[in-house]
């Protein structure tokens, strides 16, 4: 059976400057072994699968799939399969506001000065890690454990944890193992000088189906998760525009907020590249 197809690049500033993901919709006839097979073909980071919601709330169901196994929630995915699910005709049942359901519940996602923004999560996982976490991070970063000013678990579905070092540039530096010898989902964030069109710079390095580490361009989940730690820290106040993907020659732009009720909105831009049917 034939499928709807696109490529949606998210968080960009431009054509082909932020996250590439692929959408496949009508997917009902699809089980798991094909949606994962689709996935590992295309080869993209992530790849969703639009399917009718079973939740009388929700506007449409969404999975969400790795190169190697399924994820209930990640943020670059969520932000482009709303924008493919809205080209393609879809209409909200609440005005202004969509709902996505997914592994992690209902996810709301909005419609903003003309970019989308999806409220973050809760935590399946927060607090301090240990110390010898911290000092395992450390060593995959090839740092020193005294350079990382704070931590925390910042798992909302990809598993991350979340450093805190001295400055932007600190993150662009480094340069990570190349095949730790262990799975790991590691979130750095620095931030840049007052002043500039950014207030952090991220890096998202994670152990791909080969255990080597592969960076992601730009990384809504860890952007929601250390977006939360933030703010509730204190470190910052107001909205804040992140930048991720610079070591891999993208501009991706992230802008996060909280609103007057305490929730964490993680938004930016969403353009579909390529547009198609798939065969079989």
């Amino acid at each position: 059976m034939d499928h709807a197809f696109k490529l949606v690049d998210v968080f960009g500033t431009a054509p082909f400057t932020g996250n590439p993901l692929a959408v496949v919709a009508g997917a009902e006839d699809l089980d798991t072994e094909a949606m994962q097979r689709i996935t590992r073909w295309l080869n993209l980071s992530e790849t969703t699968f639009l399917l009718p919601p079973p939740t009388p709330e929700a506007d449409y169901r969404v999975r969400i799939f790795t190169l190697t196994h399924e994820l209930p929630f990640a943020g670059h995915p969520t932000l482009g399969t709303c924008h493919a699910w809205l080209e393609a005709g879809g209409s909200p049942k609440r005005d202004g506001v969509i709902v996505q359901e997914c592994g992690a519940g209902l996810i709301a996602v909005r419609q903003e000065s003309g970019t989308l923004a999806f409220a973050a999560p809760p935590l399946i996982r927060g607090g301090m890690p240990s110390e010898d976490e911290i000092a395992e991070v450390a060593t995959v970063l090839r740092i020193a454990p005294a350079a990382i000013i704070d931590a925390r678990w910042a798992d909302n579905g990809p598993g991350w944890i979340a450093v805190l070092l001295e400055s932007a540039e600190a993150v662009l530096a480094i340069e990570p193992l190349a095949q730790p010898d262990r799975r790991v989902d590691i979130g750095v964030v620095g931030p840049h000088a007052p002043g500039g069109t950014a207030a952090f710079e991220l890096r998202a390095l994670f152990t791909g189906p080969g255990g080597g580490i592969i960076e992601d361009p730009v990384t809504g989940s860890l952007n929601a998760s250390v977006g939360q730690w933030l703010f509730d820290s204190g470190r910052v106040t107001n909205a804040y525009v992140a930048a991720q993907g610079t070591r891999l020659g993208r501009t991706g732009r992230v802008r996060v907020s909280r609103d007057d009720e305490g929730q964490v909105w993680v938004g930016g831009r969403t353009l579909t590249l390529v547009s198609g049917q798939t065969r079989g």
